[in-house]
């Protein structure tokens, strides 16, 4: 679960500084539930991605957060400074399983692909993750609503 951590951050501070953001945006809370065909889905990584708007081409920093038991996730921004919550505006949203415990480190990098190396495929169709089509819209006033519903 660290590992896919390490990567999602990886993958989401490498697509910050692409962007060339280095100022620090509006941050509001995010929270939500993820669904698996309407059963809460516990210990998958949900990231939001900010996507670029008129007006403002810089993507900005991603956020990250964990499902608990219950399918609940509360954003964390993926910065070396801890701070919670995502940024206003439009992002894609890509949901995943971190592969079992006890991969190498080769498993973490190919973590975000349907299959990995050791066999590892991931429960969640890659129209939610690799192939995202989840797009979520977080309002100046942030939300404890930002939930998915996904289906297989």
């Amino acid at each position: 679960m660290k590992r896919l951590q390490r990567f999602s951050y990886g993958i989401v501070m490498l697509a910050s500084f692409l962007s060339g953001c280095s100022k620090s945006g509006n941050y509001v809370p995010v929270s939500g539930t993820v669904y698996l065909d309407d059963k809460p889905l516990p210990n998958v990584m949900v990231t939001f991605q900010p996507v670029a708007s008129s007006g403002n081409d810089a993507q900005g920093v991603g956020s990250f957060g964990m499902t608990d038991a219950n399918g609940r996730y509360q954003l964390e921004v993926s910065s070396l400074q801890k701070q919670m919550g995502a940024l206003v505006g439009k992002h894609i949203v890509r949901i995943a399983t971190p592969p079992p415990k006890g991969g190498s480190d080769d498993d973490a990098d190919s973590a975000a692909t349907p299959k990995n190396k050791k066999g590892f495929q991931d429960p969640i169709p890659a129209r939610y993750n690799t192939e995202s089509t989840l797009t979520f819209e977080v309002p100046p006033g942030g939300t404890q609503s930002a939930d998915f519903k996904l289906t297989r």
